[in-house]
């Protein structure tokens, strides 16, 4: 008889290498798993069988009810800030880390599940998730893909068949999600709350180990995972800035070792520019405001800093707090350099010039001060460098503001040397025409709702291309309608 073949090769570092870091346990019974989204392109780089998976039983699987051979199920723990105020112990309260595997590429990754039911952890909650939120974080986290912005990416949605009370009844739903690790700023704070300082030295040679292994037996490798995260996070800030992300949630618990977006909740993409823009029905204050949150993550880097210093200098603290202190205070220098090479590219420039933070600063307050549409601007500032301005202009309420500023910047493009052609071919390949607009997302979700994926499939399609402008499909490049309202977005997953 011919051996049944595992579905995943699993090899979990986790389960194996960090006992006492997590509980294991199993996914809730679900009465009926119906596999309603699947990303053959993401099975395909992870050496997945997409014909086993696109069955009964891969929906089983995805719905956290059938345990795939060599899975070791797991809980994970940590603490972490949220919004501002500590929790010492937070866990996966509706997830389920089933395992690793090794991609094409020679990768580790996470498979997790979200929604799979209640943990040891889920603090009084009913550990589950609903389609809404699920099929948010999947259209997300693949349309920033997409976008080259390092991400958790999205491998199944299904169904549960079970009614879930979300203000009022929802249709049940898991999400399974890959990651580089779910290792988080708020992992290390739960063990540096405990004190205990021989497990948090156990888990950062772990992280080491897995995402900066050259640095394993260095007398300061403490200090230079340290370092590697800074420039990680430092790196993603910029991009999420550069392409108009909000995440709306940047607790602790929610910020990555591996410098990927993780946990897309509240999140979403602002229309018209506005530093203070905030859709999350939690965030009265505004802390985790578009334009903060480059602020917000170098507050975060501080928590991860604080929980090193017994492994950076064991020997002399104030030492320790130094020498970490000089590696936060590197952050904003490291973002704003990432931020200003970006939006040279998205303005057409490869050369550097003195006034350039002058030249942005002053484009951005007039489409602040005119509520021009973020991503529209740069698309039409290419036709602007092909002598066409026209599209640009009419963003602008007031248009003669916009072209003071473009006989400024036609100035220093006279100054690249290049064809406009050339030029635009350039703007066009780094600032995108096709965003997880709100209102096409809240569209398609609520259409999901009732059953119907027509609109999420189409506007997942859309969203793989997302520099390619295409003739068929102005309504994904346009901004929502004035009756669309002010958006909130909620916490689900």
């Amino acid at each position: 008889m011919t051996a049944r073949p595992h579905i995943f090769q699993f090899d979990n570092s986790y389960a194996r290498d960090l006992p006492g870091f997590y509980v294991a346990w199993e996914g809730a019974k679900v009465p009926a798993p119906n596999l309603v989204l699947f990303n053959r392109d993401l099975a395909a780089e992870l050496n997945l069988d997409a014909k086993l998976l696109e069955t009964p039983e891969g929906a089983e699987i995805f719905a956290g009810v059938r345990q795939p051979d060599g899975a070791t199920p797991l809980a994970q723990v940590y603490a972490g800030h949220q919004f501002g105020g500590f929790s010492p112990q937070l866990g996966d309260g509706r997830a389920l880390l089933l395992g690793e595997i090794i991609d094409k590429a020679g990768n580790r990754k996470d498979i997790q599940l979200k929604g799979s039911g209640p943990t040891p952890f889920s603090r009084g909650g009913d550990g589950k998730a609903v389609v809404g939120p699920v099929l948010r974080e999947y259209i997300l986290a693949e349309a920033m893909h997409a976008l080259g912005i390092p991400t958790t990416r999205a491998l199944a949605a299904v169904t549960t068949g079970e009614t879930i009370y979300r203000d009022g009844p929802k249709p049940g739903a898991v999400l399974t999600r890959v990651a580089a690790s779910h290792l988080r700023v708020g992992t290390f704070q739960y063990f540096a709350a405990r004190g205990e300082t021989d497990k948090l030295r156990q888990l950062s040679d772990y992280a080491i180990a897995r995402h900066a292994p050259d640095l394993a037996g260095q007398s300061d490798r403490y200090l230079q995972l340290f370092r590697g995260v800074v420039e990680r996070q430092a790196s993603l800030m910029a991009k999420w800035v550069l392409v108009g992300f909000v995440h709306g949630v940047m607790n602790t618990d929610n910020t990555t070792i591996s410098g990927e977006t993780i946990d897309y909740g509240p999140c979403a993409f602002i229309d018209a520019y506005d530093p203070a823009a905030v859709f999350s029905s939690i965030d009265h204050g505004g802390r985790y405001a578009f334009g903060r949150q480059p602020v917000i993550m170098q507050w975060n880097l501080a928590r991860l800093a604080e929980t090193l210093l017994p492994l950076i200098q064991p020997d002399d603290p104030d030492h320790a707090v130094e020498l970490a202190s000089t590696e936060l205070a590197r952050f904003p220098d490291l973002y704003r350099s990432d931020w200003l090479t970006g939006m040279r590219s998205k303005t057409g420039l490869q050369t550097e010039a003195e006034d350039d933070p002058d030249l942005f600063e002053t484009m951005l307050a007039a489409l602040q001060e005119q509520s021009v549409d973020y991503t529209l601007f740069f698309r039409h500032l290419a036709d602007a460098a092909m002598g066409a301005p026209e599209k640009l202009r009419d963003l602008f309420a007031d248009p003669e503001q916009i072209d003071v500023w473009l006989q400024r910047w036609r100035k220093r493009l006279e100054n690249e040397g290049k064809a406009p052609v050339e030029i635009k071919a350039e703007m066009d390949g780094v600032n995108p025409i096709y965003i997880p607009r709100n209102h096409l997302v809240e569209d398609a979700l609520q259409s999901a709702e009732t059953g119907e994926y027509l609109l999420i499939n189409k506007l997942l399609e859309v969203l793989q291309s997302p520099y390619e402008d295409r003739s068929d499909l102005e309504a994904y490049a346009l901004p929502a309608p004035a009756a669309f309202g002010p958006y909130r977005t909620f916490c689900g997953t």
